[in-house]
C-alpha cells in the first residue's frame, strides 16, 4: 500500500513539474511578450513569443524570425519560408526594418503600453495591442 502511495505522489510531482515547465512558454520575450500594433498604422504588427518574432501585415501576409534581447539590443533574424521577394519587401519597406536576415535595433524604452527601437537616425514606436 505504501508503494502504492509513493507511485501517486511521484506521478503526481512529475505531472506538476511538467505543467509548470510547459507554463514557461512565451518567458524568453519577457516585457516584449505579447503583440504590438505599430503607431499610426492600423495594418502592421510585431508580435513576439518565446523566441520568435513575427511581421505582420494585414493586406501583406506574416514573416516569422527569431529573435534575441540583449541589453537595450534587439536583433531579429528573419525567414522567408517561401522564398518571396515580398516578405523581404514587406519587413524591410513596410516596417523600415534592415537588412531582413540580421535586424540590429535598439530598446528606447519599453514599458507595458509602448516600445521605442531606434537605429541610427530612424525611430520605431508601437502600442501593446
Amino acid at each position: 500500500m505504501v508503494r502504492f502511495f509513493k507511485y501517486i505522489a511521484v506521478s503526481c510531482w512529475l505531472l506538476a513539474a511538467g505543467t509548470l515547465s510547459s507554463c514557461q512558454e512565451g518567458n524568453e520575450a519577457g516585457d516584449l511578450l505579447g503583440q504590438w500594433r505599430m503607431s499610426g498604422s492600423d495594418t502592421r504588427y510585431l508580435y513576439f513569443s518565446g523566441s520568435i518574432a513575427s511581421f505582420r501585415g494585414i493586406n501583406e501576409g506574416e514573416v516569422f524570425g527569431n529573435f534575441q534581447h540583449v541589453g537595450d539590443s534587439l536583433f531579429i533574424q528573419c525567414y522567408s519560408i517561401k522564398e518571396v521577394l515580398s516578405d523581404t519587401l514587406m519587413v524591410e519597406e513596410s516596417f523600415g526594418f534592415k537588412p531582413f536576415k540580421n535586424i540590429r535595433v535598439k530598446i528606447e524604452s519599453m514599458d507595458g503600453d509602448r516600445l521605442i527601437l531606434s537605429k541610427e537616425q530612424q525611430h520605431w514606436s508601437f502600442d501593446k495591442y
